[in-house]
């Protein structure tokens, strides 16, 4: 099996490129199921008023939060193989890859039970009500049962992007896509061979897309990819190994555990405004999406040459090589940016199916003040997300992230949207009462602060001498 190592190449454009641009395609795919899913909700179920949309932001949210209750397996199994392939040990990076799908699919297993016991209860705590809240049930009951073939799929593309294969997951990814937005345009609308069966259908799609890729994505893994394969002897447990894959997961787990609660604590807030705000929050997150997209994509890209390059005993390329992703995904972010602020109105309707919607008024509004962010988000990601991460500076970024969220986003966002703390009892508090427009004031200044703070530890090179193995 071949190793997909790039320490062997000249300059850091072309490697780049080579591991950012099919991890861009492969977000692109992403938000292709996204925006069709919101466009099914939006176009077939308007007599439902904002129930559907305020339900369809919430379980965004939530399907994108539970990939991230696998982030301890996934942060670790990518710095640790990163280190091992950059020094040629190929044979330990399989062992890492090994250990890291048994600890993670044995999680899943775990979650989909608490998911199928508790989803409704969950969903109430998001302050979601009546219509909305039956509708996100009914889309989590679904969707729940498949969460092993998704931890399958976050694990399997965590190893081989540590590994420099990212061409794997988006050709995977392409067939869910595939899969996924033909079966919920066909379930929802009834186009085809088959019976409309309603809103259930969408998550019916997503839920056969889930299973498409984890069975794939075995299958890549028990063929064996970029010097990676499953196999029996490597799959019972490992103590060594799995001490390892905690201790520098962990601090990255922890973090994405405290992003998640402050994540939900933060949307509960939205949802608590009403109907409205949770659908204008939740569109303008989707096309926000947008601009994610080169973040995500040069983000990994900086995660696999940071770890690579510092296990190679490299660390100036490394510094050159998140530097040249950063500046790179950047730019893309701020062009992108640029367009919400022109632009905002035009991709909202396309959603809403009218300018005149309030839901499409209050989301381009959206739009333009997070334009403002895009430098501070680009660093957040890129640097953060990526090259602390590939270099296994997780304990900093845990601790910078607890910061950000719990010292200034969620406190933040409350004291500026609500009028008052009645939904925790507190009614006699009164506050701002900027509505959804404050929260997002709270994001942007949170993203702004952690972005100086990151790269002022960047500047300083300490991510660069964190030791691994």
């Amino acid at each position: 099996m071949k190793s997909f190592s790039i320490v062997d190449s000249k300059g850091h454009i072309r490697p780049m490129l080579r591991l950012a641009l099919p991890s861009l395609a492969e977000e692109m795919l992403v938000l292709a199921v996204t925006w069709t899913d919101w466009w099914l909700a939006g176009r077939y179920f308007q007599h439902y008023g904002d129930a559907t949309k305020a339900a369809m932001g919430t379980m965004a949210y939530v399907m994108w939060l539970i990939p991230c209750l696998f982030a301890t397996v996934a942060i670790g199994a990518t710095a640790i193989i990163a280190r091992r392939v950059g020094k040629g040990e190929i044979e330990r990076a399989s062992l890492g890859a090994n250990q890291a799908f048994l600890i993670g699919t044995g999680l899943a297993i775990v979650l989909t039970a608490a998911l199928v016991c508790f989803g409704s209860e969950f969903l109430s705590l998001m302050q979601l009500k009546g219509e909305a809240h039956r509708f996100a049930v009914e889309y989590l009951e679904v969707v729940a049962v498949t969460i092993p073939l998704l931890a399958v799929s976050q694990i399997s593309a965590a190893c081989l992007k540590g590994a420099g294969d990212m061409v794997s997951g988006f050709l995977v990814k392409g067939v869910v896509v595939l899969v996924n937005i033909v079966v919920s345009t066909m379930l929802v609308t009834g186009w085809g061979p088959v019976e409309a069966v309603g809103w259930k259908g969408i998550a019916m799609g997503t839920a056969c897309g889930y299973t498409v890729g984890g069975l794939l994505l075995a299958c890549v893994m028990l063929k064996g990819r970029a010097g990676l394969r499953l196999t029996a002897g490597q799959l019972s447990p490992n103590r060594a190994e799995i001490r390892e894959l905690v201790r520098i997961g962990l601090p990255g787990g922890f973090e994405m555990g405290a992003l998640i609660g402050c994540q939900l604590l933060f949307l509960a807030i939205v949802n608590s405004l009403g109907k409205n705000s949770a659908a204008a929050h939740g569109l303008a997150v989707q096309i926000e999406a947008c601009a994610w997209l080169p973040g995500a994509a040069f983000q990994a890209a900086a995660a696999t040459m940071a770890g690579q390059f510092l296990g190679a005993g490299m660390p100036e390329r490394s510094t050159r090589g998140t530097l040249s992703c950063l500046l790179v995904g950047m730019t893309i972010m701020c062009v992108s940016g640029a367009a919400f602020w022109l632009c905002g109105d035009s991709v909202a309707s396309f959603f809403t199916g009218t300018r005149d919607d309030a839901t499409t008024r209050l989301t381009a509004r959206l739009l333009r003040l997070v334009s403002f962010a895009m430098p501070a988000l680009a660093i957040v990601m890129i640097l953060g997300g990526g090259a602390f991460r590939g270099a296994g500076d997780t304990l900093w970024l845990f601790l910078l992230t607890m910061f950000g969220f719990v010292l200034v986003r969620v406190p933040l966002a409350a004291v500026l949207s609500l009028e008052d703390l009645g939904f925790i009892g507190l009614a006699d508090v009164k506050l701002l009462g900027w509505g959804v427009i404050g929260a997002w004031y709270a994001m942007v200044a949170d993203l702004w602060i952690r972005s100086v703070l990151l790269v002022w530890r960047f500047a300083n090179g300490k991510w660069r001498i964190v030791q691994i193995d």
